[in-house]
């Protein structure tokens, strides 16, 4: 079977435990307005890599991952858009006890029988949750969130998959009519939730869109210190569940 990758990245410690090969799969089904790579949405476009193929250049990586207690992360664009590549990807990576992370923003169904066999051999989820508001979301993104919070639920509470919710940090818009507060406590419900990354929001991908032709519509969005991002990552972090007391 044959799927799309965008690019590969042989060395990485931000996208899960331990030093990462990531993966980085062509196409999204969203369009968030602070994307930093409007060169993933296009299904049609990146580089054609049967599984096999793929697996080889993963496994070259072996010996440091497995040295760093590390492993490979699947992401995008929206890697549950190739769900049956990315299945057989795994099939084939479980053989030689590979760590599998899944960077997602989960817009799918929890239906969805092929996502639902993926499960089986992922060790690690990192959620991006984009906004708690669904409205906001909307606007931000491209479509609401229902699908995506109820997904979350379904991996953390009847899978129990280990979870690292990530957030993109943008003042006046993530943190707005109380979400961090909706947002902190959505997290608490979540059984499987082990880390709670803030991202700053940056715009080092606008040449990407100017490039591409898209109008960037977020050129007048503050850029949160790092102070701030802080002081968000504890508030998310405080008044935890006994269900994500690790945090």
């Amino acid at each position: 079977m044959k799927g799309r990758v965008h690019s590969l990245e042989s060395f990485s410690k931000v996208d899960g435990p331990g030093i990462r090969y990531v993966v980085f799969l062509q196409g999204c089904n969203l369009r968030c307005k602070f994307c930093h790579n409007p060169d993933t949405w296009n299904v049609n476009a990146g580089m054609e890599m049967d599984s096999d193929e793929l697996v080889k250049e993963i496994l070259k990586a072996k010996p440091y991952m497995k040295k760093s207690h590390g492993g490979v992360t699947f992401s995008g664009g929206e890697p549950l858009l190739q769900a049956e590549f990315l299945l057989e990807v795994c099939k084939k990576l479980k053989k030689y006890n590979i760590h599998i992370a899944i960077d997602t923003a989960g817009n799918f169904d929890i239906e969805n029988h092929i996502i639902n066999e993926l499960f089986n051999y992922i060790d690690l989820f990192l959620y991006d949750i984009k906004h708690i508001d669904s409205n906001e979301h909307n606007l931000l993104v491209g479509t609401k969130n229902e699908k995506i919070l109820k997904l979350a639920t379904y991996i953390s509470n009847v899978w129990k998959i280990p979870m690292w919710i990530r957030i993109v940090y943008l003042p006046g818009i993530t943190d707005k009519n109380n979400a961090l507060y909706r947002l902190r406590n959505f997290i608490s419900t979540l059984k499987s939730v082990e880390k709670i990354d803030v991202l700053p929001y940056h715009d080092m991908g606008v040449y990407k869109w100017e490039k591409l032709g898209i109008e960037y519509q977020l050129k007048e969005q503050k850029i949160p210190t790092d102070e701030e991002c802080k002081k968000v990552e504890a508030f998310l972090n405080s008044n935890k569940s006994s269900k994500i007391s690790n945090v």
